[in-house]
């Protein structure tokens, strides 16, 4: 019988030249592991022997401590022996001398290579060895010379000095060491902002790398009490006022901002300052890249959510994950920025059911493939729906029976809004009633409307709309018996259509780069970030609340703009468009009157929301002319407003209102009646 032209043995004797093929094949692959072990042995040896001879030279040194440290103390305390000591007895103290130091440094791991080099753990190892050496003396002394006892004095001087000398031989050594490393290193030289531990941390890393990428020759800082030191053998030369005079003197082309969590604006004004003087920038790994296995050698540069830098967000996860375990979790617009980030961290949370709404199937193909690594849209918890159709809205929370929403689904580009108004009514007014409603009538404990900057003193259809969706969920909370609150913040870094997604295209097509006013400014977070506040502000939120995320500064968008052209490879202009219709130039996160507390996050402000009745915008008509109707958006966002007094006041009213709690009246299937 052949197979692929090899013929095949078959029958004992097809076995026993198997057997013989495996035994030779087998012999070939043990010679080649000798070899290559035979081979290597020398290294290993030659390495081994290195390390016994650096322990026996540590342990010698010791050893010559401990002797010179209780010479000298005898010889301060005046307690040396006399003459008449035996010439044995002598024999066996120096015996002591040199055994029990070298003793109690190996049993204490000083010579088994149990800590790192001039780390805090070995120093408290020297001194654990070193107090345990000093009672031994202490206790054996008058075994090792009859009649006598060592002086109290005598041991704890010599143990003293003995320690002094340990500690010193090591550091030195370690000094040395490391600043022949950096002296003869030929890596790049640069210049390290930030005197603090992080600075510390990255000189001392790459003063144990031979053969490291970077040299560093100069601190810099602006605290004035750091002047004048020398950290890891780097002298700290002055403030950021001397970035180009130190760079001049030094020959370093590199500027490492080395500041632990540091703010958008340093890094901004650093990274400008640094390139007017010639330098390169570049910033260490964020705290979140350390945790994540990064290492502060990692330098590299400053990305744009560097730039954008806020306080970091800490988050109670702990407090956040019970919130969600084991209950039905329904998101609605799933597949976007928003919307996919909520469900990627809930997911982690283990929720009993985590129900993803989105009326895009490729969207939910995505987020399904991200969360479960396969993508046959097969599973229930992939729901395809359209929150503009109030029936199916019905329909799937009656049958799925979610306890806590987040409700993303939203339509968001201002300037089509602007042209389109109608369609900002249907998706983010109806829409975001219909999901209301339809939470109300199953029962929900928790609902939570996630809003944006633009409805805080909204002039544009998309602040309008989201407007209006904060005052009917703030209604709801007073209809129905869970807790209902929205969350608002500003523009998410990177998400689908953002400017930057938009800039970095223009990049690559080789630009112009469009930017509507040189000033306009805007506030920013990472999608990662604002869900985090987002799911703390589901457990800590009340109801009928507009919880308002900090955001931190705002940025300007041309300095984006220009750090983007200059990463590029060929010259890119930028081209000013003038602000479109809707647009401001800067963004508020709270409205005319409104005053936010943070009792309970310290980036997340409680703010009252003023109720609105649903029969206020059921009865609007979508077929108006765009003008009538934008105008009509704007009334009702802002409508009933009294006069003279503040928001807030207005919302504490409507709290005491004699309205009582009621079960809200089912949705026909068709919708409102004008909504058709």
């Amino acid at each position: 019988m052949y197979t692929a032209g090899v013929p095949q043995a078959s029958g004992k004797c097809g076995a026993a030249r198997n057997g013989r093929d495996t035994a030779q094949k087998w012999r070939v692959v043990d010679d080649v592991a000798f070899r290559d072990d035979t081979r290597h042995r020398p290294v290993i040896r030659t390495r081994l022997q290195r390390r016994l001879h650096y322990r026996a030279l540590e342990a010698a040194c010791d050893i010559c401590a401990w002797i010179c440290g209780l010479a000298a103390a005898a010889w301060i305390t005046h307690d040396v022996a006399g003459p008449g000591l035996a010439l044995p007895v002598m024999a066996r103290a120096a015996v002591a001398v040199v055994v029990l130091p070298a003793g109690c440094g190996l049993l204490g791991g000083l010579y088994r290579g149990r800590y790192q080099r001039g780390s805090f753990d070995e120093l408290i190892a020297v001194g654990r060895a070193g107090c345990a050496t000093a009672l031994a003396l202490a206790v054996l002394g008058g075994a090792l010379v009859p009649g006598q006892r060592a002086g109290l004095q005598t041991v704890v001087g010599g143990t003293v000095l003995a320690l002094l000398a340990m500690v010193g031989v090591r550091y030195t050594v370690i000094a040395e060491r490391q600043w022949a490393r950096l002296t003869a290193s030929s890596g790049v030289k640069i210049i390290v902002f930030g005197a603090g531990s992080a600075g510390a941390q990255l000189v001392q890393s790459l003063a144990r790398q031979p053969g490291a990428d970077y040299r560093p020759v100069a601190f810099l800082d602006d605290d004035p009490a750091k002047r004048r030191l020398r950290i890891h053998g780097i002298p700290v030369l002055g403030d950021r006022s001397r970035i180009a005079e130190v760079a001049a003197q030094t020959g370093a082309t590199v500027l490492v901002i080395a500041i632990a969590r540091a703010s958008g604006t340093a890094i901004r004004d650093l990274t400008r300052e640094a390139e007017n003087c010639g330098l390169i920038p570049k910033v260490i790994p964020s705290v979140s890249e350390l945790l994540s296995g990064g290492r502060i050698d990692g330098v590299r540069d400053p990305r744009i959510s560097d730039l954008l830098g806020r306080r970091p967000v800490t988050t109670d996860m702990d407090a956040v994950a019970g919130h969600f375990a084991g209950r039905r979790v329904l998101v609605t617009g799933a597949g976007g920025s928003i919307g996919s980030e909520l469900c990627r961290q809930l997911h982690s949370f283990g929720p009993a059911e985590l129900i993803m709404l989105d009326r895009d199937e490729s969207a939910l193909h995505a987020i399904e493939l991200a969360l479960h690594g396969r993508a046959l849209l097969d599973s229930d918890q992939v729901v395809l729906a359209d929150i503009r159709d109030p029936g199916r809205v019905r329909q799937v929370f009656e049958e799925r029976r979610p306890e806590i929403v987040f409700h993303a689904a939203a339509l968001k580009h201002l300037p089509l809004l602007e042209r389109y108004p109608a369609e900002a009514l249907k998706s983010n007014v109806w829409g975001t009633l219909a999901v209301l409603e339809a939470a109300a009538a199953c029962g929900v404990r928790s609902f939570v409307n996630i809003s944006t900057d633009k409805a805080a003193d909204p002039v544009s259809v998309l602040g309008y709309s989201k407007r209006i969706a904060e005052r009917l969920t703030a209604h709801m909370a007073r209809q129905a018996a869970g807790t209902y609150l929205s969350v608002r913040f500003g523009n998410v870094l990177g998400s689908r259509g953002s400017f930057l997604t938009a800039l970095s295209a223009q990049v690559a097509a080789g630009g112009p780069l469009t930017v509507t006013h040189p000033d306009v400014s805007r506030y920013f977070m990472t999608a990662s970030e604002a869900v985090q506040l987002v799911l703390q502000a589901a457990v800590i939120g009340r109801d009928s609340e507009v919880l308002v995320l900090d955001m931190g500064e705002q940025v300007r968008i041309a300095d984006i703009a220009r750090r983007l052209a200059a990463s590029a490879e060929q010259e890119i202009d930028i081209v000013f468009t003038g602000l479109r219709p809707g647009e401001k130039l800067t963004e508020n996160l709270l409205g005319t009157g409104e005053t936010g507390e943070r009792p309970r996050h310290p980036l997340i402000r409680h703010v009252p929301v003023l109720p609105l009745l649903p029969e206020q915008v059921t009865g609007l008509d979508a077929a108006l002319p765009g003008d009538e109707l934008r105008g009509t958006l704007a009334r009702c966002a802002d409508a009933p407003r009294r006069a003279g007094v503040p928001a807030a006041a207005q919302a504490a009213l409507a709290q005491i209102l004699p309205i009582p709690r009621q079960a809200p009246q089912a949705v026909p299937a068709d919708g409102p009646a004008r909504r058709r």
